[in-house]
């Protein structure tokens, strides 16, 4: 049977939430015990380097991102998982679709019009004041990952459904230039039911709007920011309406179907919001205490945590080094003998 060969990156440059929780991490670990898929997780560290120029923190991220995905149980027996920077050939393949990219393609990225939107929007006569290469050509960078390891699906937001396309046709101009069909195409998958939840200001949860609930906060602290989500002004026995309501989002996202039905009635019973975030509260911290315990462990013993990274990137050069051996000949760099 062959498996299908899906690739995710995480970037490491924020605290893992509660909506990166419900919309990457928990599906991707779900997908990674399907014995038809063959999955790769990494830390997308070389991407983080873009716009974060704090090395702690890139540091610490990566610590918290790797022990979140382990303590939430990703079976790294099934699912390669490694971080990108541990590859070295991610950086050589990276040079050489480089060379076959074409700078137009780079100057339509969504990110790079962006940043020269913004200067255009403030005035600015360098229309590139502020953007570096990093950001420019780093859709480039993101196309090796996924062809280096000739990844099928690409699971991604609809917002980065670009890079995919981008990424098959730096391939395919690979392909026709040397003549054969190094690389597969990948496809981007957009799960439009995977939830986007609000945070505490009822903007989508994001660390660039600092409106998140870290995922593993100790336990007092996240009763604190579970109180701290914005409710409107009526008062218990007033009935509520379930949409538009960031309580009810994330209960929903955390309950079984039954319950979420039961929950929307007492809204309509006029629940009252005090009552209903120590409902909230109950049910994440229900859920989440035993894996916060295995983060916290984690975070404390970062020699297991390299060694499952260590052991993850070993499998991730099995294939990459015969890999990038075989594109090396192809552009005319391979060995003599």
């Amino acid at each position: 049977m062959t498996k299908t060969r899906v690739l995710t990156g995480i970037t490491t440059t924020g605290t893992p939430h509660l909506g990166n929780y419900v919309g990457a991490i928990r599906p991707a670990i779900e997908a990674s015990r399907d014995p038809q898929v063959e999955s790769y997780y990494f830390l997308a560290d070389f991407h983080s380097l873009i716009k974060c120029h704090e090395p702690d923190r890139i540091a610490e991220s990566r610590r918290e991102i790797a022990s979140t995905w382990l303590a939430l149980g990703l079976d790294t027996d099934n699912a390669v998982f490694y971080r990108q920077s541990d590859i070295p050939e991610i950086p050589e393949l990276t040079w050489l679709l480089t060379c076959v990219a074409a700078k137009g393609l780079m100057n339509r990225a969504h990110a790079y019009k962006a940043s020269v939107q913004e200067n255009l929007d403030a005035g600015n006569k360098d229309t590139d004041a502020g953007i570096n290469m990093g950001l420019y050509s780093y859709p480039i960078l993101m196309a090796a990952d996924i062809l280096m390891f000739n990844a099928k699906k690409v699971p991604v937001g609809r917002d980065q459904t670009q890079h995919i396309e981008m990424a098959r046709d730096i391939g395919q101009r690979f392909n026709h230039i040397f003549g054969e069909e190094f690389f597969v195409m990948p496809e981007a998958v957009v799960d439009e039911r995977v939830s986007v939840l609000a945070g505490l200001d009822g903007r989508k949860m994001s660390k660039s709007y600092n409106n998140t609930i870290p995922l593993f906060e100790p336990e007092k602290k996240f009763k604190k920011l579970i109180n701290k989500i914005k409710t409107n002004s009526l008062e218990p026995g007033e009935p509520k309406e379930t949409e538009d309501c960031t309580l009810f989002q994330i209960y929903s996202a955390f309950s079984t179907d039954s319950d979420v039905a039961k929950m929307r009635e007492r809204y309509a019973a006029g629940i009252g919001w005090g009552e209903m975030k120590g409902e909230l509260f109950e049910l994440l911290n229900e859920q989440l205490k035993g894996p916060r315990e295995e983060y916290q462990r984690l975070l404390a013993d970062p020699a297991y945590v390299e060694g499952v990274l260590q052991k993850g990137a070993e499998k991730a050069r099995a294939l990459a080094t015969p890999t990038l051996d075989r594109l090396r000949a192809a552009v005319g760099l391979g060995r003599f003998i």
